[in-house]
């Protein structure tokens, strides 16, 4: 049995994964209602899967303590799961509770993974690693919750720059707190 792994990400309107600026995390549109969400996400037993940009990037915010998400009940639950950290230029021991560094190209990785794990796997981010994954056929859910703004002039880290053209399959979706949107598909490479 193969392991389900899901690519989750944040997205503005306009296919950002963030902003500069003076936005804030979630672009200032989080509520109740989508942080409740995300806890209970996060609260099952699975596997965070991270490349070494994400990794680092995680580690500067929660070490730097300026953005007020990283004190969120689900950041500090994602921060608790079992990860695998992708990475040829790390070394163990990571500034990460119960992460372990996985050398090599991450779609042997996942694809090991795939087989091995007992338990689900997702990943937050990871933007060209996930991109990787979907073209080789290993991503079984992008979930992406659009918040409801448009960075043109700011927006940071194009989420499907540089990507495979793929169908997708709407297998789940949700409004939280009455403007954010989280759409969970199943992705096809087109052909």
């Amino acid at each position: 049995m193969s392991a389900p792994y899901t690519f989750d990400v944040f997205s503005s309107l306009d296919g950002f994964g963030a902003a500069g600026g003076d936005w804030s995390g979630y672009w200032g549109k989080q509520g109740t209602e989508f942080l409740d969400h995300r806890l209970t996400q996060y609260a099952p037993e699975q596997r965070m899967v991270l490349g070494a940009n994400t990794y680092r990037a995680f580690v500067g915010i929660l070490a730097s303590g300026t953005e007020e998400s990283v004190r969120d009940p689900w950041v500090t639950r994602m921060l608790h799961l079992p990860t695998t950290v992708v990475s040829s230029s790390l070394n163990e021991p990571l500034d990460w509770p119960d992460a372990t560094v996985a050398p090599g190209d991450a779609v042997d990785v996942v694809a090991r993974l795939k087989k091995e794990s007992a338990v689900p796997l997702r990943s937050h981010g990871s933007l060209s690693m996930n991109r990787a994954l979907m073209a080789a056929g290993l991503v079984d859910r992008v979930q992406v919750t659009v918040f409801p703004v448009i960075t043109g002039s700011t927006g940071l880290h194009s989420i499907f720059h540089g990507a495979a053209d793929f169908d997708l399959e709407l297998i789940e979706s949700r409004t939280l707190g009455g403007q954010i949107q989280e759409l969970i598909y199943r992705p096809t490479l087109h052909s």
